[in-house]
């Protein structure tokens, strides 16, 4: 059984939610403007540098928060 986090929620069609199932993370990131895209993890360590080259604050304003979210699962 997997367990589904929201990350972060700005409406229904913009978030980003990941869902652990033992070691596997699967983080999917939806958007209005890209539509949506699914990443899976094996394992924290990995998700956690996945997580710090993929959402950069150049791109992401909030992306600070967004990564500790991703430290707190």
């Amino acid at each position: 059984m997997a367990k589904k986090h929201v990350i972060y929620k700005e409406d229904n069609w913009n978030m980003i939610t990941a869902e652990i199932e033992g070691v596997r993370i699967t983080v999917r990131e939806i958007s209005t403007e890209w539509g949506e895209d699914t990443y899976v993890l094996n394992g924290r360590h990995e998700l956690t540098d996945w997580a710090e080259k993929h959402f950069t604050a150049d791109k992401y304003e909030n992306a600070a928060e967004i990564l500790e979210k991703f430290r707190q699962l």
